[in-house]
């Protein structure tokens, strides 16, 4: 039993969308490249002083993980030689 005016359309079929595959595809891309374009013009870039204080946050705080790492490195090996007898 079938509702008056119900579709044979499939769910995955967009809606109102017509051509063939290939120029869909296409269509997509521009698409895509259009809306990154869009949003690009949205980006706010930081100035010269900016780019070189978060980059040298980011160098210190590096450091800061690095020697953090190698210290409890420094210690699990001291620990682990001591209980083993290394």
């Amino acid at each position: 039993m079938t509702e008056i005016g119900a579709t044979t359309r499939r769910s995955h079929e967009p809606e109102g969308k017509g051509g063939n595959v290939i120029s869909r595809f296409f269509g997509s891309i521009g698409l895509f490249i259009g809306q990154v374009i869009d949003e690009m013009r949205k980006v706010v870039y930081p100035t010269r002083s900016q780019l070189w204080q978060y980059t040298a946050v980011v160098i210190v705080f590096v450091v800061f993980m690095m020697a953090l790492v190698a210290a409890l490195d420094f210690v699990f090996t001291k620990g682990v030689f001591w209980v083993f007898g290394g």
